[in-house]
């Protein structure tokens, strides 16, 4: 149960030179995936589980490496710390609680209450490469914010709490501990100000980051106070060639500000975790469209033929500028090659390089040319040849100004409908979407008075915004997170969002349990913390939302609640003392790793997170065993904890698992039975393991 240890050797006279040494341990830890990826791919750089730094440097390419130290970096005070926060593993689990969940046993939702970088750890090894869309609200560090920020990584979380005095008499996390509180005002007249809200940010987007799917996204809310740095941040854990693009939310109300400029935006980012050609941010939109005929069928007016942008030029595009001749009476069109293009290059004078036809002018034929930029001349989308080959896929219009090209698409018969005097279609197209978003925060407010009542929730995000990004990013069954969870905004936007479309996407938020201010209208209501005003929202939404749905239609309101607590497997700590008796006592308790009395659904709930299995997996309780899947029915897994017979392992073995899993402390120390279960489970087929 130990924890990788990377040990660095120098090459002092050591056979295996500058190489590290792996030590496989605890499932979530996040040195041990990345270097299980560079095994995969690098397998011939390992050697007894260490790593040759020459044979990778030698595989990579000296013109691959940078061998100088000045470069161009983000850095600050406390980032090597952050890293350390990063590859520590987490010693505590999730329990559940069935008593403030919604539909616990049917429900494909999950709520969690924790510190979010601990269940970021925790959930690794069930959910790595699941998510597809990740949307947060981090703190935005205007100077009056406060989170957690722990400097020591090693400790335990009661060390910890103990140690910062962290928690009330409920269990509640602080804002004013023994040692200044968990929960730190990151003043700006700190010294280290951008520096403490980086390293708190770090950890938390690469472990994100591990979590998406390779098409997933992140969309991440911040201001001006620390947009520059989060950029910079997000460029170095996703890849700058990654960025997707940067939104920006009109919020409505500017901020009363007598010197500097009154703001009324905020920043979204969005980056991928590897970026395609295909969109990944797109949106199906309806229009209704008037629909036209002709031989080939039924068609509607698409875009222009002009190429736009700075590039839609005929100085930069010379071979684009050819001239259509349209006769108005019997609507033939003919594309023709009538102008100098070298000249085209340099000149904008449509004098000096086109040529009139004068003999097609005569027949009654009008020009028509790429309109103008300006003063500049423009060019067409299509090349000549491609223009004259599909002539059947233009139409030309009259305009005010003349006439203008556009594309004919076309329309099934099916679609097309007569509406009063015309034909018309119900056309669905995809659209990327644009980098303004109007969505004040007032709405935020209201959607969040209505549901709990006033003043519960300070600046609650949107639900329509947050509908618009997990639309443009999603499908229908994807699973979405928002590890800044807030007041419930991303769970209520998803429900939403499937009433509204028919889906079944899934969400899991995390929210840290911080304490209400007991001046405040949410405590006086009976909100202990943050995370209980969350849950109430997520309730009374799917609630309104079940209420209002059609006949016959479904849509999953419920969540799973789950929450941080020590892991129930007991781990190893370095003696106090170097002396026999001190080692004896902890060999002594480490007889025993499992705590006797924990209940039997909080050690199988821990055993399915080490084993891979989502929250939402199967779990069923059977006379002495836990029966384990996944969702697709492919992973079958018998959890032996309280006792073993060789009942017991003929019903286990009858049902044909994939593994049985047996908790080592029910062979009583009876080596002999432990050996048979292993023989017998190898006979049939089954893989046997113990802890």
């Amino acid at each position: 149960m130990n924890p990788i240890r990377l040990n660095r050797f120098r090459n002092r006279g050591c056979k295996y030179g500058n190489r590290t040494e792996i030590i496989h341990g605890n499932p979530n830890n996040f040195q041990q995936n990345n270097l299980l990826k560079l095994k995969s791919l690098f397998p011939e750089v390992f050697c007894e589980h260490r790593i040759d730094w020459e044979k990778l440097k030698l595989i990579l390419g000296e013109d691959n490496l940078c061998h100088s130290n000045e470069r161009y970096q983000l850095n600050w005070a406390g980032k090597s710390a952050a890293y350390r926060a990063l590859q520590s593993p987490t010693f505590n689990t999730l329990i559940p609680c069935r008593d403030e969940s919604v539909n616990f046993d049917t429900t494909q939702n999950i709520f969690i209450e924790a510190e979010n970088l601990d269940a970021l750890k925790i959930l690794q090894r069930s959910y790595a490469g699941s998510v597809k869309m990740i949307y947060i609200d981090p703190p935005y560090n205007t100077g009056n914010d406060s989170f957690i920020y722990p400097d020591k990584f090693s400790e335990t979380r009661e060390a910890y709490a103990r140690r910062v005095g962290d928690k009330d008499h409920n269990g509640y996390l602080k804002k004013d501990g023994v040692f200044q509180g968990a929960w730190r005002k990151n003043s700006k007249e700190s010294g280290h100000f951008h520096s403490n809200w980086l390293s708190m940010m770090l950890p938390r987007l690469h472990l994100a980051k591990t979590l998406l799917r390779e098409d997933g996204v992140i969309f991440i809310s911040i201001d001006d106070n620390e947009q520059a740095q989060l950029k910079l941040l997000c460029d170095e854990v996703f890849g700058a060639e990654n960025f997707v693009g940067e939104l920006i939310q009109l919020k409505g109300n500017a901020q009363n500000d007598a010197i500097n400029i009154q703001k009324n935006h905020e920043y979204i980012l969005c980056y991928t975790k590897y970026f395609s050609e295909t969109p990944i941010i797109s949106k199906q939109t309806s229009k209704e469209v008037d629909i036209f005929k002709d031989k080939d069928g039924f068609y509607y007016l698409g875009s222009g033929l002009v190429t736009g942008g700075d590039g839609g030029t005929l100085n930069k595009r010379p071979n684009l500028g050819y001239t259509v001749y349209f006769n108005p009476k019997n609507q033939d069109f003919i594309a023709v090659d009538d102008y100098d293009k070298n000249l085209a290059k340099t000149s904008n004078d449509e004098n000096i390089i086109y040529k009139d036809n004068k003999e097609l002018i005569n027949q009654g034929y009008v020009k028509i040319r790429p309109p103008k930029k300006g003063d500049i001349l423009g060019c067409w989308t299509w090349a000549l040849e491609k223009f004259n080959s599909e002539k059947n896929r233009i139409a030309i219009t009259q305009t005010r100004n003349g006439f203008s090209l556009l594309k004919k698409e076309r329309v099934s018969p099916d679609l097309v409908t007569k509406k009063q005097d015309k034909l018309v279609a119900l056309i669905e197209k995809e659209s990327n979407l644009r980098s303004i978003l109007e969505f004040g925060t007032s709405q935020g407010t209201t959607i969040v008075n209505d549901l709990i009542g006033k003043k519960m929730f300070n600046n609650p995000k949107n639900s329509e915004m947050l509908s618009e990004l997990i639309s443009v990013s999603t499908n229908p069954n994807d699973l979405i997170m928002d590890f800044f969870s807030g007041s419930g905004t991303t769970a209520h936007a998803v429900m939403q969002l499937n009433a509204e479309d028919g889906g079944n996407r899934r969400f899991i938020c995390v929210q840290l349990p911080e304490e209400t201010d007991p001046k405040s209208e949410a405590a006086k209501a009976g909100f202990a913390t943050i995370a209980d005003i969350a849950k109430e929202r997520i309730r009374r939404a799917g609630k309104q939302i079940s209420e209002n749905l059609k006949g016959g239609q479904t849509v999953d309101t419920g969540f799973k609640v789950f929450k941080l607590h020590k892991s129930h497997f007991r781990q190893w700590q370095n003696p106090a003392t170097r002396d026999e008796a001190g080692l004896t006592e902890q060999l002594e308790i480490f007889q025993n790793i499992v705590d006797e009395n924990v209940p039997a659904g909080h050690l199988a709930c821990e055993l399915a997170l080490r084993l891979g299995f989502q929250l939402t997996d199967p779990m069923v309780f059977s006379d002495g065993i836990v029966w384990l899947d996944n969702a697709a029915g492919t992973r079958k897994t018998a959890l032996l904890l309280k006792h073993f017979n060789e009942n017991l392992l003929n019903r286990c073995l009858a049902a044909s698992p994939e593994t049985v899993f047996v908790l080592d402390r029910i062979f009583g120390g009876d080596d002999a039975a432990k050996t048979n279960a292993a023989l017998q489970c190898q006979d049939a087929g089954v893989r046997f393991e113990t802890l």
